[in-house]
């Protein structure tokens, strides 16, 4: 996509303006779903070409004569600068370039032999004139894609979390990201927009975005929660404790934590307890790895098991003398 959008980009700035109309093939980075009639565009080419003031009209699904003057310039260049390369070793795309670009302008210039003028000169005379100015500012490439909104009215889009208006929780949201910042769209609309985070796991949540009762209560400590884990016992308040340090934003780890607590309605508190004195020896420290230990009842084996058995003495046994 990257490549695909620059380009056309840099066929803009190369000409010195922009098209009427664009007559593209069917690549999935240009038509998500080819049609004869209605083809649905790239959401990222489409926003490229309202930038420039492009129309996109495809081309026909296999009808290369749609584009023929397309295919025959493809076949110029092979012709006029990819051969004429084609003994050349380059050590450097910047290298390759200039090369490309002598020959492309000795290529504009050579004349016709069949009319008067070149390329060049029936470009000033009939297409330069005909095009439209440049937009003041360069097309900033963005990526789109879809996310669900979680239970805490945060997405994750490129390892870290940006809040949306909480009633959209459990909903389905399109994610628009440019080099500087994140947008997010629901049916269309946009409902929030964030500075782009540049650090893994970062929550960026904007206040509003909240429900009234947690700005309400945007005071709640952590402690809380591991009062709360006290009820169950001391091991277990210590592995919510760990959690909420391990999350970049405390609330975050809130539904974890509360897993834990819950876990203790369902099995007595000695079992929770033990289940969380393995998860903290063992390193596994999570809702699903306490869950996991009270299911599989590894809470009532001993914590140290029994140490392994030396091997029986035997001749196919080299030791590690052997690779010396």
């Amino acid at each position: 996509m990257a490549s695909w959008i620059g380009a056309h980009v840099r066929t803009f700035e190369f000409l010195g303006g922009c098209p009427q109309l664009v007559v593209p093939d069917n690549a999935k980075t240009g038509v998500v779903k080819p049609c004869r009639y209605e083809p649905d565009l790239n959401p990222t080419y489409q926003e490229m070409a309202m930038h420039y003031g492009v129309g996109v009209l495809p081309t026909r699904p296999r009808k290369p004569r749609d584009k023929a003057k397309v295919e025959a310039g493809v076949l110029i260049a092979e012709r006029w600068i990819v051969a004429a390369l084609r003994h050349r070793q380059f050590f450097s795309l910047g290298e390759l370039n200039q090369a490309i670009g002598e020959l492309l302008e000795k290529l504009n210039q050579r004349p016709f032999q069949k009319r008067e003028g070149s390329r060049q000169s029936l470009f000033r005379e009939l297409d330069q004139p005909a095009l439209k100015p440049l937009p003041a500012e360069r097309f900033d490439l963005s990526e789109w894609s879809q996310a669900m909104v979680n239970i805490d009215y945060h997405i994750q889009f490129d390892s870290s979390f940006y809040s949306v208006p909480y009633r959209l929780a459990r909903q389905t949201v399109e994610v628009r990201a440019t080099p500087t910042t994140v947008e997010i769209f629901h049916r269309g609309q946009r409902v929030a927009s964030h500075v782009r985070a540049r650090k893994p796991y970062t929550a960026v949540t904007h206040p509003e975005h909240r429900p009234a009762s947690h700005r309400a209560h945007l005071d709640w400590p952590p402690s809380r929660m591991i009062q709360w884990a006290h009820t169950v016992g001391p091991r277990t308040a210590e592995v919510v404790e760990k959690i909420l340090e391990a999350f970049p934003h405390p609330e975050m780890g809130y539904r974890s934590c509360l897993g834990i607590i819950r876990l203790g309605q369902r099995y007595p508190a000695p079992r929770v307890e033990a289940a969380a004195e393995r998860a903290l020896l063992t390193g596994a420290i999570s809702y699903k790895s306490l869950d996991s230990i009270l299911r599989r009842h590894l809470d009532q084996q001993p914590l140290n098991p029994p140490a392994a058995r030396p091997l029986p003495r035997h001749d196919n046994i080299r030791g590690a003398a052997y690779f010396e």
